[in-house]
């Protein structure tokens, strides 16, 4: 018999309206800073890279360390600005992704839950439709599309090789 009910853990509805109410507050108050750029943006822009990240890291350091070597064509109080703003925002990418993981996770263990049960559902029609009970054989042939075609019978193989 298969395992079923991997994940038995399940929202209340308090939890359920808790959680939209979060997501629709999150979602508010992260809405004057997001955007959404197109595919040709984000090529223009592109992102930057983990080498990049230690260049600009290190700019900072000097500049905070030893101002008198930075150039004054910079608009350092924007620079900073952006700087601590990619910090937090990479904070929020990193824990909205672990959350959307172990989201994936749950929800993955939930559908192998269903499927399970549809198929020990599937396989108790397919029975009572054998015995000629009153619409199992209606049911089973809606269901039976979901699946290929099952092994071969002798009648499926041709005259020539019976």
């Amino acid at each position: 018999m298969a395992l079923t009910n991997l994940n038995n853990t399940h929202l209340t509805a308090a939890q359920l309206t808790a959680a939209q109410t979060a997501i629709t507050a999150l979602e508010t108050a992260l809405a004057p800073i997001t955007v959404t750029l197109t595919p040709e943006d984000r090529q223009k822009y592109g992102s930057i890279n983990e080498q990049n990240k230690l260049f600009v890291n290190k700019v900072s350091d000097y500049r905070k360390g030893q101002g008198t070597l930075s150039a004054t064509d910079v608009d350092w109080a924007e620079f900073d600005r952006d700087l601590t703003s990619r910090q937090n925002y990479e904070s929020f990418i990193t824990r909205l992704e672990s959350l959307i993981t172990r989201l994936k996770s749950a929800k993955t263990l939930h559908d192998y839950d269903n499927y399970q049960a549809a198929l020990i559902d599937y396989a108790f029609t397919a029975f009572k439709a054998g015995t000629a009970a009153p619409g199992y054989e209606v049911k089973h042939n809606e269901l039976k599309q979901f699946f290929g075609k099952s092994a071969k019978t002798i009648d499926d193989i041709p005259n020539e090789t019976k």
